[in-house]
């Protein structure tokens, strides 16, 4: 299954979210800080919306582990956060869960406070480590999430 991480992230370094989504079992299921819960399409509609809208985006990844059920990486995002302007070094570190030799599971843990004073500046270092932020996040994003996905169906 390593193989399997690996072209999850080339494909990630690539922008290519379709061979992203390829590497997900039908039945997946993501979480991060910044979205929550994700699952089934929306997860790969996830990586679409942030792949399609990248403009700077560079992926790194290193020290995958991996049995034929579970796996895990480390990956670094850096990138210009759109809405301020300001540029985000954000690390990673991901769990997955494998099922008939697609990504059945998949969790991204990122220390939030840190990418929020880093993507907001001073608004960020004051509430970014907060639940109220963090729930206000995941609305927001999931709003974005929602928009984008009606505007691929329509």
């Amino acid at each position: 299954m390593t193989e399997l991480i690996k072209t999850f992230y080339t494909a990630f370094q690539n922008l290519d979210a379709e061979g992203m989504a390829r590497c997900y079992h039908d039945e997946i299921i993501f979480e991060d800080p910044a979205f929550g819960i994700l699952k089934g399409e929306r997860a790969g509609n996830m990586w679409r919306m942030l792949c399609g809208s990248s403009r700077d985006l560079q992926i790194q990844y290193s020290k995958i582990i991996a049995n034929k059920d579970t796996g895990s990486a480390d990956w670094i995002a850096d990138y210009t956060f759109q809405r301020t302007g300001r540029k985000v070094h954000n690390e990673i570190q991901a769990e997955f869960i494998f099922k008939d030799g697609r990504i059945i599971g998949h969790r991204d843990d990122f220390n939030l406070h840190s990418w929020a004073r880093q993507a907001l500046g001073m608004k960020g270092l004051l509430i970014g480590g907060t639940s109220f932020f963090k729930k206000k996040l995941n609305q927001q994003t999931n709003r974005l999430l929602t928009k984008f996905e009606a505007r691929r169906h329509s």
